[in-house]
């Protein structure tokens, strides 16, 4: 009899365990993206990894933020190359960036330094939005989205 409650007992404590990481498989994190340069080797591989490797892992929400440099990377005037693999897809940075937000990825840029730059929000590709403390903050503070830097 008492090896049939301790089994009960695994048996329950092992399914309890297999239905909270069924939920937590469900409820997937976000990612928030802070990218700060220009250069488009490096952003290409941030925005490659934001889309391919976590949006389309169904994870949400996936920003990124783009300060300091990264501001030009939106502007929709500035052309841009692929450096190294991604230059095999013949895409701009602005195109990878315009496909990340088609589905359903969230482009922020810093509102101060946009200006700083000299461009405004008519300046960017579609689908960019300007940044303010309570859409970063809320993004940057939750608790399910994790922070990496580029």
């Amino acid at each position: 009899m008492k090896k049939a409650v301790f089994l009960a007992v695994v048996l329950s404590l092992l399914l309890s365990g297999l239905a909270s990481n069924a939920t937590a498989a469900e409820e997937k994190g976000g990612l928030f993206v802070n990218l700060t340069t220009d250069d488009t080797w490096a952003a290409g591989k941030a925005i490659l990894f934001a889309h391919e490797k976590v949006l389309k892992r169904g994870h949400k929400p996936v920003a990124i933020w783009l300060n300091v440099r990264a501001i030009y990377l939106a502007d929709k005037k500035r052309p841009s190359h692929i450096h190294g693999l991604m230059k095999e897809r013949g895409k701009s940075i602005q195109d990878m960036l315009q496909a990340f937000v088609n589905d359903g990825g969230v482009v922020i840029a810093c509102a101060a330094c946009s200006q700083a730059a000299g461009l405004t929000e008519e300046d960017f590709i579609d689908g960019v939005q300007m940044g303010n403390p309570d859409l970063v903050m809320g993004l940057l503070f939750d608790p399910q989205v994790k922070t990496l830097s580029w």
